[in-house]
């Protein structure tokens, strides 16, 4: 995958607190670092995404996106 988006993290899915409508994503980024993303419950369950999924976390000024492969 390439993206313009220069601000990208590999990480590992630590945990998923899922909502009514949204799901909160926990990723472990290395060194003793972890990020946040809340995303729709519906893209959670269309990237498979559960603990243990490997990611990258994508940061633009305005969001924080979940990818996989």
């Amino acid at each position: 995958m390439r993206l313009s988006a220069r601000n990208q993290f590999n990480g590992t899915v630590t945990a998923i607190k899922l909502g009514g409508v949204m799901a909160e994503i926990t990723v472990d980024i290395g060194g003793g670092h972890e990020m946040v993303s809340a995303i729709t419950r519906e893209s959670a369950d269309q990237l498979g995404l559960h603990e243990g999924s490997s990611v990258t976390v994508i940061v633009k000024a305005t969001e924080v996106l979940i990818a996989t492969e």
